[in-house]
């Protein structure tokens, strides 16, 4: 059997580094970009085809082998959590011109298949009602605060990747994504365009070093926790399946409560004969809440969950002794 051609643009970040690391140890022959050398160290020394791109200037394809690709995953983009400060010029630069730009280099090469990554702030107004969302739930974005524009530019793109099926008969296919969880050394983001902690992570942190735990606001708000190789499970799937159309959850279908996540850290994480404790803050803001319908892609992608959320920890567990991240660290100096 032939190989599969992939290319994988925005594959130095997370998800993108997991999923050209599960590909290219499989029957797949991958190219990786990004927009920077972060990580490239990895790629070579994993014999991987890595090239530079920005995806927001025509030009920067040039570089790009023709002709070659079954599908492109297209992962980058310019998002919140990744931008200091704030430019919202950089959302349409990046996320409406530069899919425009991969659209149209899928198109001049004959490229038929495309997978976009979607935030799932477009269904935002949906969250905190307990209501589990659908693939073809009518968008609802808040259209204020520093997600805003972003939201807007992703919107735009995915009905971009739209456009290019009826139009091109481009078959895409758009996930639309919560946040996947992982283990990664990088444990900071940004909020409203400062620098913090991922939350998450320094649950864990302060669950290795045995130290107090506070839930703040309502123990029982339950959101959806995806891990990253269900995620992985679910593009490969999608890149294999030749009718698959459309808008899909990212999701496990399982809502978990903050006061389960932090037990099962606990579980997972802390030393035996040292136990974090936890400290209730009812006065302090609930989590957010959000839950999705994944039965679109259980019936169209054969996609079951392998990962619920205490096999997920477990994982992540042992992630955390994986050579990669040794290489990222190093090369992320």
């Amino acid at each position: 059997m032939d190989k599969i051609e992939i290319l994988i643009i925005g594959a130095t970040g997370s998800t993108g580094l997991y999923l050209t690391d599960y590909l290219s140890n499989k029957n797949y022959n991958v190219v990786a970009t990004g927009f920077k050398e972060r990580n490239s160290e990895y790629f070579k020394n994993k014999g991987i085809n890595y090239l530079q791109l920005d995806i927001s200037k025509k030009d920067s394809f040039e570089k790009i082998p023709k002709n070659n690709f079954n599908c492109v995953v297209l992962l980058a983009g310019m998002m919140p959590a990744r931008m200091a400060g704030y430019n919202p010029y950089k959302y349409i630069d990046i996320n409406i011109t530069g899919t425009l730009n991969v659209l149209e280099y899928c198109r001049e090469n004959n490229i038929n298949k495309i997978i976009f990554a979607l935030s799932h702030s477009d269904v935002a107004g949906y969250w905190n009602t307990g209501i589990y969302i659908k693939d073809d739930a009518v968008r609802k974005p808040i259209l204020k605060g520093d997600h805003a524009v972003y939201i807007i530019s992703k919107i735009a793109a995915s009905d971009l990747t739209e456009y290019y099926h009826q139009e091109y008969g481009i078959q895409n296919i758009v996930f639309r994504m919560p946040t996947i969880y992982c283990y990664w050394p990088d444990d900071t983001m940004y909020v409203n365009g400062i620098k913090t902690k991922m939350a998450y992570l320094t649950f864990i942190e302060k669950a290795q070093k045995g130290e107090t735990i506070e839930i703040w606001g309502d123990p029982t708000i339950a959101k959806d926790i995806v891990y990253i190789k269900d995620f992985i499970q679910l593009l490969e799937k999608a890149i294999l399946n030749p009718t698959a159309q459309g808008i899909y959850n990212v999701g496990t279908g399982i809502a978990t409560s903050l006061e389960e996540q932090i037990k099962g850290i606990i579980e997972v994480f802390c030393e035996p004969t040292k136990k974090s404790q936890i400290i209730y803050k009812p006065d302090k803001p609930s989590q957010t809440s959000y839950l999705y319908d994944i039965s679109k892609a259980k019936k169209e992608l054969g996609y079951e969950v392998k990962y619920p959320y205490k096999v997920m920890l477990e994982d992540m567990k042992n992630e955390m002794k994986n050579q990669m991240f040794e290489i990222i660290t190093k090369t992320n100096g």
